[in-house]
């Protein structure tokens, strides 16, 4: 195992993660066709997380802290909360959709980033192998 992937997981316990990223998709989307909101708003907002990447103009380490930021499940979590507790419905699908791009990432095994490269993951690395 090389340094970069000191920090991965691997074998059983990846296998894992990634299975718990197709849960919350599967999830989220089930939660989101109860809230009743409409499917194209999903599509619309399904990749919005994803424009997190142009902090990698800055940057690894910036573009890993603003991918993190966006690809963790506490902002999700947070909004879902909101929304339920106050009774906002588009807060409450926004977490919806946030929360099932997440699962859908990790199912693919996109992980949390290192500050070393977008490809360096808590689930392994991504990318193209001659690249390292």
């Amino acid at each position: 195992m090389t340094p970069l992937e000191a920090g991965a997981v691997g074998g059983g316990v990846r296998t894992t993660l990634r299975l718990e990223g197709a849960v919350l998709l599967l999830g989220a989307l089930v939660a989101y066709q109860q809230v009743g909101a409409g499917w194209g708003a999903f599509a619309l907002l399904f990749l919005v997380p994803d424009l997190s990447m142009l902090g990698y103009l800055r940057g690894p380490r910036a573009g890993a802290l603003l991918y993190n930021a966006a690809h963790s499940t506490l902002g999700p979590a947070a909004l879902i909360a909101l929304g339920a507790l106050a009774a906002q419905p588009v807060a409450l699908a926004m977490g919806l959709v946030w929360l099932a791009h997440i699962g859908f990432d990790r199912l693919l095994g996109y992980g949390l980033k290192y500050g070393t490269g977008f490809g360096h993951t808590h689930l392994g690395r991504i990318g193209r192998r001659d690249a390292w």
